[in-house]
């Protein structure tokens, strides 16, 4: 991919800036602004070099249709502020919309186009509305890596029209990937969780032949301690995955890749109850496991040690209830311990685990932190993903 950092002549070039800016927004107030903050090192780039600045993005799943509840008006608000710097949103029908209506004032540096999604032809990846939009510019950036696995308009047709670059998130996000799935330095680790393996079994199987270890917490692990015959009493888990736990205790075995599940654990009656650690012969029936206990901490906490690169996708409990947050943050510890010695590369990804860190301020600590999503699972998996194949 041609990085935007490597072109030279932006002045007063039109960038046609491709951004993931989907925050929650309720009643107009943005509960997140994540996702925001990531796109500032891009905006505060171009804004040095003198470009006219075009930026696309989303909100919601509007399907076409103009929703006010869904406009970006909340995000240019709240970015103005962050950048102190004027920025104009125009409400105008895209469709009817031409080069020589933007940009009418030279005082005009940053304008956002309103929610692509108001539009069909986005997400239908319609190659006359790319063209359309790329009319209104003379290059093209993708800095939305977490939008790159949709064959979309604004994401993928739209690089047949114009000069096309990663964007500086893009490219630190494909980069930290990289290092956990090609350019890898061994001994490597996952901790991974979640509720359902079913839907991570691709990502697993992706995995283990690549990685030294792959520690099951959460939901999952409750799986695969109900499959090795332990009662797990009312703890969530999922149902008919037996076939699956077995393959992947084949492919480890075949891979030497070791598997790696809570040796005890945190339980509770009740989810804003208290906990108490029990090993696993001892759970009952009206019992959930809710976090990973003592020896298992301390079981992993050796195993990241002994690691040079970790992946860390799923909290370790039900964090939401401080009772059964010591697994994740423990964890939190000896990643951010080694982080600091610089003898480990850290990726962390996945909603749960991005919430649980911002719950305590703690996102900061590590290599790599993905707020992607979806195209962070597809691109673990193995996935060719259509943003970063139109950018190639």
């Amino acid at each position: 991919m041609k990085n935007i950092k490597d072109q030279e002549n932006l002045y007063q070039k039109r960038v046609l800036l491709r951004l993931d800016l989907n925050v929650p927004i309720k009643n107009g107030i943005i509960s997140d602004q994540t996702r925001i903050d990531k796109i500032l090192p891009i905006i505060k780039f171009l804004i040095k070099k003198d470009s006219k600045i075009l930026v696309i993005s989303h909100v919601g799943r509007p399907k076409g249709k103009v929703k006010k509840e869904l406009s970006l008006k909340p995000i240019c608000k709240y970015l103005e502020k962050k950048i102190n710097q004027k920025i104009k949103l125009i409400s105008n029908n895209i469709l009817e919309l031409k080069k020589e209506d933007l940009f009418k004032s030279s005082e005009d540096q940053i304008i956002f186009l309103e929610n692509i999604r108001f539009y069909e032809e986005e997400e239908k990846n319609d190659l006359d509305f790319s063209k359309h939009l790329a009319s209104f510019a003379d290059l093209f950036v993708n800095d939305a890596f977490s939008c790159s696995h949709r064959a979309h308009a604004s994401i993928d047709k739209i690089t047949q029209f114009l000069p096309s670059y990663a964007g500086i998130q893009l490219n630190l996000e494909v980069n930290a990937l990289n290092k956990i799935t090609s350019k890898i330095n061994r001994p490597i680790t996952c901790i991974i969780g979640g509720s359902k393996i079913s839907t991570k079994i691709n990502i697993i199987k992706n995995l283990i032949p690549k990685f030294d270890n792959i520690i099951f917490v959460g939901g999952m692990a409750n799986n695969i301690l109900k499959y090795k015959g332990y009662n797990i009493g009312k703890s969530i888990r999922e149902d008919n995955c037996d076939k699956i736990i077995e393959e992947i205790f084949y492919l480890s075995e075949k891979e030497s890749c070791k598997i790696i599940y809570p040796e005890d654990v945190n339980v509770g009656k009740k989810l804003n109850g208290s906990g108490e650690i029990k090993d696993l012969k001892d759970i009952l029936n009206d019992e959930m496991i809710l976090d990973i206990g003592i020896k298992s901490i301390k079981n992993i906490n050796k195993i990241i040690d002994k690691s040079s690169t970790i992946l860390w996708n799923g909290p370790a409990g039900y964090f939401e209830n401080q009772n059964f947050a010591k697994g994740s943050f423990e964890i939190y510890k000896k990643i951010n311990e080694k982080n600091k010695a610089n003898t480990i590369y850290s990726v962390v990804g996945g909603g749960d685990t991005v919430a649980f860190l911002n719950s305590i301020n703690l996102n900061n600590n590590f290599d790599f932190v993905s707020t992607a999503g979806g195209a962070f699972l597809e691109y673990l998996e193995g996935k060719k993903l259509p943003g970063i194949r139109a950018l190639n």
